[in-house]
């Protein structure tokens, strides 16, 4: 098994995730792109002692980027939307 931490790489707060965590009471994270969503909903639920009711996630690919003649590309990411079950919070992101 892969270390909690190790899956869960960081939280995202943006206006938009803020938004979502108000009104929808979903959560958005950085995760490792190996994992699936059994294994976030499981990571969740232990590290921060929530019931997650779904699980989402989305491959974010990453951006074409140059400097002068050098091209490269952004590393791929994979972002995970948890949505909690009603009264369940987590702290962390409480502004």
């Amino acid at each position: 098994m892969i270390h909690p931490r190790n899956i869960l790489i960081s939280p995202i707060i943006t206006e938009k995730s803020g938004e979502q965590i108000q009104n929808l009471n979903t959560y958005s994270f950085k995760v490792s792109i190996n994992a699936n969503k059994i294994e976030i909903k499981n990571v969740i639920e232990r590290i921060f002692a929530v019931k997650v009711i779904s699980v989402n996630t989305i491959r974010m690919m990453g951006k074409p980027k140059r400097l002068g003649k050098y091209s490269g590309k952004r590393p791929d990411w994979k972002k995970a939307i948890v949505t909690l079950r009603s009264g369940d919070k987590i702290a962390d992101f409480e502004v």
